[in-house]
């Protein structure tokens, strides 16, 4: 292998990027090319430097300014498009099935738990199965996926719907035409999937969409609380 694999790291704790920067250093054949902890660094990182596999935590900032989630059931697809080569690798404290399947139907490569030690220490290995087209799951993650599969409540909402009310969680101050720009669709598209989406989950307005699909572990989770 000539050609060092590019990484970026994107996670909220800056001992966890350096906790995973530091595992990867060890290989000579992997190069951390980038590390992040706000979302808004991402889609930088990306235009500057070519990744070939992003480590990404699910529930980060926007901003520093901006503490809404980041919307990555959004993104994900956007940045497959745009970086074709791209390789996705969630790694998450959050076990909900209903968002390990919502990831990975997004377009990522595999999603482990970060309390899977041992495959946190075999990283290296798993970013270079991932770099050349691999998906990987870590144990746990792939008992919670395959439940999801087979279970009727996880099918409740559709991918697209999912988008919608991740991008109204990150944005929540943002009108439906706001959304329909950030998806690329149109404006009565958005009001559908949303119209649909709280009809689905039983609720009469957005809020209260985006707090069930929540709690039934369909998007990502609440953001964690400001650093004191």
């Amino acid at each position: 292998m000539d050609k060092k694999i590019r990484v970026a790291i994107l996670d909220d704790h800056i001992s966890t990027i350096e906790g995973h920067a530091s595992f990867l250093q060890k290989d000579p054949h992997i190069e951390v090319a980038a590390k992040m902890r706000y979302g808004e660094e991402l889609e930088t990182a990306l235009q500057t430097v070519p990744i070939d596999v992003l480590l990404l935590d699910i529930n980060v900032f926007e901003s520093e300014k901006n503490r809404n989630p980041y919307p990555i059931l959004n993104l994900i697809p956007k940045f497959l498009q745009t970086y074709p080569n791209l390789n996705i690798l969630v790694i998450s404290m959050h076990f909900e099935r209903g968002v390990i399947r919502a990831v990975m139907e997004a377009g990522a490569n595999g999603y482990i738990l970060k309390d899977d030690q041992a495959n946190l220490e075999d990283l290296g290995s798993v970013i270079k199965s991932i770099a050349n087209g691999g998906i990987y799951l870590s144990p746990a993650a792939h008992e919670l996926y395959v439940k999801s599969l087979s279970s009727e409540s996880d099918k409740l909402l559709t991918p697209r719907q999912l988008e919608a009310l991740s991008l109204c969680a990150a944005y929540p101050d943002y009108t439906s035409a706001q959304i329909s720009e950030k998806m690329n669709i149109e404006h009565s598209t958005v009001r559908n999937l949303l119209s649909s989406a709280y009809a689905k989950l039983g609720v009469g307005n957005r809020a209260a969409a985006i707090a069930k699909a929540r709690d039934l572990g369909l998007i990502t989770p609440y953001p964690p609380p400001p650093p004191k």
